[in-house]
């Protein structure tokens, strides 16, 4: 199964957990540590692969000219039932519907590695930014999504498999009566590095995220934070 179609099957279980207040990661430590890494607003700022658009949401309230982007049609509608003052465009990531140079800012939060065509996502941002425009990225760290999780035992070593292949995962999650089964593309730390420069970006930051609370991921990362630059056509290098 593609992970569009994947994806799409999960949405109204994602729509719950997303929106369930101070239920994961984004609202407890993840989410601050992202928009710290963001310029000031801009003349429009392009979230792709925005899910039901809580992301959105906060890009808006800080001031961004923000549309969302997401290829579920489920969960744009989502997103648009809760902010239909907020623009959503249903679209591939890889096959964006705008013009080039359009944004100077564009984020995918948490995407990348849910997108088929990871290399193409990354592309598309570089085409769709100005010279000198913005692309901020979280995604799950290559060093999580390659580990074997141990539940029961958190504060176990870390035993690390198949690092270097590309695999398709999927990881069922219960947590306070929700459920949600996500379902990504390992990619490694060169995976990433290669399809954005290959995009003709310079990244300028990066960020390793860990829980500070958990006796595990306080000791590793949880999530990889990027912040790149596209390349200026009238300066050499």
């Amino acid at each position: 199964m593609k992970l569009r179609d994947a994806w799409e099957q999960h949405a109204p279980d994602w729509v719950r957990w997303a929106r369930e207040p101070d239920h994961d990661s984004y609202w407890r430590f993840h989410r601050d540590r992202f928009l710290d890494l963001l310029p000031p607003p801009g003349r429009l700022t392009l979230d792709i692969g925005c899910g039901e658009g809580r992301l959105t949401r906060d890009l808006a309230a800080r001031g961004h000219n923000v549309i969302g982007i997401d290829a579920s049609p489920t969960m744009i509608e989502a997103a648009r039932a809760e902010s239909p003052q907020l623009e959503f465009v249903e679209a591939d990531a890889a096959q964006l519907p705008f013009e080039d140079s359009a944004a100077d800012l564009a984020v995918a939060f948490m995407s990348l590695m849910d997108i088929d065509d990871m290399h193409g996502a990354v592309r598309e941002a570089g085409r769709v930014l100005e010279p000198d425009g913005r692309f901020v990225v979280a995604v799950v760290h290559p060093i999580n999504s390659a580990h074997r999780l141990d539940r029961e035992h958190p504060e176990s070593p870390l035993v690390l498999e198949d690092y270097l292949d590309r695999r398709h995962y999927r990881w069922p999650m219960e947590r306070d009566g929700l459920t949600m089964t996500f379902e990504s593309i390992h990619w490694t730390l060169q995976h990433y590095f290669d399809a954005i420069t290959a995009a003709d970006f310079r990244i300028d930051a990066l960020r390793e995220i860990g829980d500070p609370e958990h006796p595990r991921w306080s000791r590793y990362p949880l999530f990889l934070q990027v912040r790149a630059v596209r390349g200026n056509a009238s300066q050499p290098g």
